[in-house]
């Protein structure tokens, strides 16, 4: 009776375990709809893939595209009678505790693919015996439920290979950097050795037992009767290539934007598990230029305000001391930079020897520090600099000065290097394509390591003069012409506990001139003067229609774009000039796939007429005469038809250019995040507006050279400057003007330019302002 209890208890014991073991496994239905994490893949305008989103790295890759050799050698290192169990191998477990008790320890496992998989899929990696029988049941009702195919795809596609790489076609990238489809057979040996141990038999970390690992797939391929003995030794000899696949850094803050609005409309699931395929507008070789331009301007724009000095200073009095001196700091390569750290370990008058990231020996010439001479006060911002007067490498550089280089060609092995220094200034960079508002390139900072601000969408500033075209397209939109004229005279305004005197530039005042010269050489009176008599409102008005969203104050401050907003706003707003009047909004995802191919969303084009062909060409010509003879004469350079606009704020806290030729708009800003200047005399046209130009200068040569097409509706006429009617043989200065049809003067002007003046000054906006200001 007692033996017959125990066996009872045993019997029930078993029962019971068996019983818990089989609690909250999957439902059938979720072995059939299981889908893996897959990656999301972003791509640019050429179909090049620019980024991942993931939590785990997978490419999925169906069972008819992964090679047979694969295949073959995955089943004959993991589980060779596959085809041949129900998911459990009991000859298997015989064998591998066969084997195990002849070597007096565990060499060899028995755990099937199902097994694993079910593993994998759903259980925990604890040791314990009710996984352990869980992970049996459940490889038992896989195996009812999922034909072997699908158990080795699923299998393929999710099992881990190491170094963040899940699936086989992830692998296939990760170590070979080649498409799962053209994996040669010791390459497909290699990978299916990877499971059992990825990070022991990594390649990169252990290659002599990698290799082995190799050997051993190709000898059981043979045992299983995959290869011949023949084949599998010649591959055994095959050398074996690996390249790491990694995406070169590129449009860090243009993925972060498609990132942000991909989670918006499918959540973080769909994004980082859903296998999204992301068509997107960025062309690479723009968002290249775009980022080198970017960062050397900043570059060039720090160096003038002048050098804070070496990073920290070490020993170098001997070798040992030396060979150490970077050791405890990384001189990594950042993602949007490639400035190294060195020690200057020599000096002479000429020129200084340096030890570069700890491992090259180079040298820096005089020439190449000079901007140097320039020195900061210890620990200040932008300020007068100390200037040396005799400038020598011994009395810019110290031995044991750790700083910042870059090889001068490129190379650093050339063993020649330029000091330079990080710039704490910030920018961005934004390009579209004005005639469907695709967005082509975007740089929202120096650096997206040092931060993630995206300053080219989010940053909100004040654009100075670059909103000035917004006005000047109000007053043309209402009647009045390039050749009008307006008053360019000291004015004061009273507003309660303030009185506001706006001031050019210059600090000087031009009299009468014409709305073209205005905006030409970019005259702040006048601006305020014509803002208040075409309207405020009228103004903002027009902003919001051409796509400004931010809020703009409304009073006579918005002449000197005193209203912030952000750099995407006002590009945008100059593609409308661009586009003839034709509106469109910025967009940078073009379609959305799912993982099968069905689209789920698709850009479409919604133009909207905001201004008159013949008004967007009027300031397209204005502004195209601001580059021939205004403030953007740098931008001549880029050697095609372009027209654009500098902006600078009070202070010089930000600096401005946007512009843009009939194919392409681009805007700069440049400042810092918080208030506080750049630097003196550093405006639009200093520091903005060189970055844009070396930027246009790439960017436009794969496009055509393309003049701005001229309505129906324009006329060309000559013009007297003085009066802006028609010349008379009295004229001193005329010029041929351009008009919208009905705006050309039809006669010459009775009123001789003095009595224009009176006119002008007549106005409360004149004499009385004039001795305010004087006073």
């Amino acid at each position: 009776m007692t033996a017959l209890a125990a066996i009872g208890l045993g019997i029930g014991g078993m029962i019971g375990v068996m019983w818990f073991a089989t609690q909250a496994l999957p439902s059938f239905e979720s072995l059939q709809d299981y889908q893996p994490s897959i990656v999301s893949r972003v791509y640019a305008d050429n179909g090049e893939v620019i980024g991942q989103f993931y939590l785990e790295r997978r490419i999925y890759a169906p069972l008819d595209r992964i090679p047979q050799h694969l295949v073959n050698a995955v089943i004959a290192v993991e589980d060779s009678r596959f085809f041949d169990h129900p998911g459990l191998d009991i000859i298997g477990i015989v064998r591998a505790a066969w084997t195990n008790i002849k070597k007096g320890g565990k060499f060899e496992g028995a755990s099937t693919i199902t097994q694993q998989l079910a593993r994998s899929l759903f259980l925990s990696p604890e040791r314990t015996y009710t996984r352990k029988i869980r992970e049996l049941l459940l490889a038992l009702k896989m195996e009812m439920v999922l034909s072997k195919e699908q158990i080795l795809e699923m299998y393929l596609n999710q099992i881990y290979f190491g170094h963040g790489a899940y699936g086989v076609a992830t692998a296939s990238y990760t170590y070979f950097d080649k498409d799962i489809s053209n994996l040669t057979l010791p390459e497909a040996a290699f990978l299916a050795g990877l499971p059992k141990a990825p990070n022991t038999y990594s390649p990169y970390r252990n290659p002599g037992l990698a290799k082995r690992r190799q050997e051993h797939v190709l000898r059981r391929m043979v045992d299983a009767g995959f290869l011949s003995k023949a084949t599998a030794e010649e591959a055994m000899k095959a050398d074996l290539t690996f390249r790491r696949h990694s995406l070169d850094p590129i449009a860090a803050y243009f993925l972060e934007d498609i990132r942000q609005t991909l989670v918006d409309h499918y959540g973080e699931s769909m994004v980082f598990k859903g296998g999204l395929q992301v068509y997107t507008t960025l062309n690479v070789p723009m968002q290249r230029a775009a980022e080198y331009a970017l960062r050397q301007g900043l570059r060039d724009l720090d160096k003038r305000q002048g050098w804070r000095g070496p990073l920290r200073h070490v020993d170098v009095s001997n070798e040992r001391a030396q060979a150490t001196a970077l050791d405890n700091h990384e001189p990594t390569i950042r993602r949007s930079d490639d400035l190294l750290e060195a020690v200057v370990t020599r000096v002479s008058k000429d020129e200084a020897e340096v030890l570069v990231a700890d491992t090259y020996k180079g040298r820096i010439a005089l020439e190449d520090m000079l901007w140097a001479r320039r020195q900061l006060p210890k620990g200040a911002e932008v300020t007068e600099a100390r200037v040396l007067s005799n400038p020598t490498a011994d009395r810019i550089l110290k031995p044991g000065d750790v700083i910042e280089v870059a090889p001068k060609h490129g190379d650093p092995e050339e063993g020649e290097f330029v000091l330079e220094q990080t710039p704490r200034v910030e920018g961005a960079l934004l390009a579209l394509d004005p005639r469907t508002g695709a967005i082509r390139a975007m740089v929202g900072g120096y650096d997206y390591e040092r931060s993630q601000f995206n300053r080219a969408v989010l940053a909100r500033r004040q654009p100075g003069s670059a909103f000035k075209p917004i006005i000047y397209a109000a007053a043309l939109k209402q009647g009045w012409t390039p050749a009008t004229l307006i008053l360019d005279a000291p004015v004061v305004y009273e507003e309660e506990d303030r009185v506001w005197k706006p001031e050019n530039y210059e600090k000087r005042f031009y009299g009468a001139i014409t709305l073209r010269d205005a905006l030409r050489h970019s005259r702040n009176a006048a601006t305020v003067r014509l803002l208040e008599q075409i309207g405020v409102e009228n103004v903002i008005s027009l902003a919001k229609a051409l796509g400004v969203t931010s809020h703009l104050s409304p009073d006579l401050s918005l002449a000197l774009g005193s209203s912030s907003v952000t750099l995407q706003e006002l590009t945008s707003v100059y593609g409308v000039f661009a586009n003839l009047g034709l509106q469109l909004k910025p967009y940078a995802i073009s379609l959305v796939k799912n993982l099968e191919g069905d689209i789920l969303e698709q850009h479409v084009f919604e133009p909207r007429r905001v201004l008159s062909p013949e008004t967007a060409y009027l300031i397209t010509n204005m502004l195209m005469d601001v580059i021939q003879r205004g403030t953007g004469r740098k931008a001549k350079s880029v050697g095609r038809p372009v027209a654009g606009k500098t902006g600078t704020t009070n202070s010089y806290h930000d600096a401005w250019f946007v512009g843009y030729a009939p194919n392409l708009v681009a805007g700069v800003w440049v400042g810092f995040d918080g208030m506080r200047t750049i630097g003196k005399l550093e405006s639009g046209a200093h520091a903005a507006l060189p970055i844009w130009t070396a930027f246009m200068k790439e960017a436009l040569k794969p496009l055509p050279v393309l003049t701005f097409a001229i309505p129906e509706g324009i006329r060309f006429a000559e013009v007297d400057l003085e009066t802006g009617a028609q010349p008379t043989e009295l004229t001193k200065k005329r010029e041929v003007e351009v008009f919208a049809a009905g705006t050309e003067p039809k006669k010459p002007s009775a009123r001789k330019p003095t009595d224009l003046l009176d006119f002008y000054e007549l106005d409360r906006l004149g004499e009385q302002s004039e001795r305010r200001y004087r006073q």
